[in-house]
């Protein structure tokens, strides 16, 4: 039985790719696994591939899982084989992996060879270059908490209003005021005379 040789690279990171064997009869789900292997990824999220022509135009899309609403009947991954999909011999594959983090790559049919090797497994990563990036990214160092740490409640000591200091300051802003500030003024002739016919 034949063999498929694919060249698979990340679509952002070039420099990193796997050489991948399959047999023409296994399944796009196995290719999907083995891919996934290879860069050190989980299985656990949603993924597609999509037969492309030489400039990675997505074509006919084989699913993981057929999320669609029945509109139009989409290829499952476990029901379709390798050989039924692949007429060129520099095929070229689009694959997508987690929908949501939209990590994508370019598959590349680089050789056929005839007949498998006897013993050999299939699929399997025949070469890595370069290192996979991490599926979730850098995460934070998590500091251990000691044994007997005893965790306290801590209580805001609300600031306690000074009566004292309060009426002693009234005191001095009383104390500023200096007697001979205050000018006495004598009252006007004319205001204070008595009218005609007023009894003094």
């Amino acid at each position: 039985m034949a063999v498929y040789k694919f060249r698979v690279t990340f679509e952002e990171h070039d420099e990193v790719s796997r050489d991948i064997e399959i047999k023409a009869t296994q399944s796009f789900e196995d290719l999907h696994n083995i891919i996934l292997q290879s860069v050190g990824f989980n299985s656990k999220e949603m993924a597609s591939f999509y037969m492309s022509d030489d400039f990675w135009k997505k074509g006919k899309e084989i699913t993981l899982a057929d999320m669609s609403d029945g509109e139009g009947k989409i290829a499952m991954m476990k029901n379709s084989r390798l050989k039924d999909f692949i007429a060129d011999p520099h095929q070229k594959i689009y694959y997508v992996y987690d929908f949501m983090a939209m990590w994508t790559f370019h598959l590349e049919l680089i050789k056929i060879i005839v007949s498998e090797e006897t013993g050999i497994f299939y699929p399997r990563c025949v070469r890595t270059a370069g290192d996979a990036p991490k599926q979730f990214g850098i995460m934070p160092e998590v500091v251990p908490v000691p044994e007997d740490f005893v965790e306290e409640e801590v209580y805001a000591e609300e600031p306690e209003t000074d009566v004292e200091n309060e009426e002693e300051e009234e005191v001095l802003d009383t104390e500023k005021i200096k007697p001979d500030e205050f000018t006495i003024t004598e009252p006007d002739a004319e205001e204070d005379a008595p009218s005609e016919g007023e009894e003094v």
